[in-house]
């Protein structure tokens, strides 16, 4: 009597598509005029930068919660995206408290966003790294949990401003763009 073995058929890569670009795309967009004026603004906190502040996480939940959505994410990266979506949501509330205790307050929340949103980032972008264009995404997070330790650091220090946060948002901006790039040049060759 023969025996017949079932075996799962292999995985392929996942499949490439436009939302994540687009997300992407819009994510530098986002970042880009968020950083210019946060930058405009980082000497003192006041209605518009805290305003600012605030959005910026909540943005980054959003965008997570339309990734999800958009790219029908499962399994590991999906449980990744929604802790992304969970540390976003409370960072913006307590950036909303921090901002009555002052820049340096500021400082200290978003040092520790930074550090728990880059560990988190990476960790999706290791996940989804045979979709293509997720290097920059790998380099971002790491680079992310780097800075979130400075800002953390420079809290603790005379004269701090949030100009350096404008430096962050626009440099991961550059890598959402970098990333939608090489997505783009992945999906013209399939």
């Amino acid at each position: 009597m023969d025996t017949v073995v079932s075996r799962p058929a292999p995985t392929a890569p996942a499949p490439l598509s436009a939302p994540p670009r687009t997300l992407y795309l819009l994510r530098f967009a986002f970042a880009a005029v968020w950083a210019a004026l946060l930058f405009a603004t980082a000497d003192t906190l006041g209605p518009l930068n805290g305003t600012l502040l605030v959005l910026y996480p909540l943005f980054d939940a959003a965008c997570a919660v339309v990734d999800l959505r958009s790219t029908r994410a499962a399994g590991s990266a999906a449980a990744r995206l929604w802790v992304n979506v969970g540390l976003s949501a409370l960072t913006g509330i307590a950036l909303g408290v921090a901002l009555t205790s002052g820049i340096p307050a500021v400082l200290r929340v978003w040092g520790i966003w930074a550090v728990t949103a880059g560990i988190a980032q990476l960790a999706v972008a290791l996940v989804r790294r045979r979709m293509g264009g997720q290097w920059p995404m790998i380099v971002s997070g790491a680079i992310s949990t780097l800075a979130g330790t400075s800002f953390f650091l420079q809290a603790g220090k005379e004269g701090a401003t949030l100009a350096n946060l404008a430096g962050y948002a626009f440099l991961g901006g550059v890598f959402f763009l970098v990333s939608a790039l090489r997505l783009g040049a992945a999906i013209r060759k399939d």
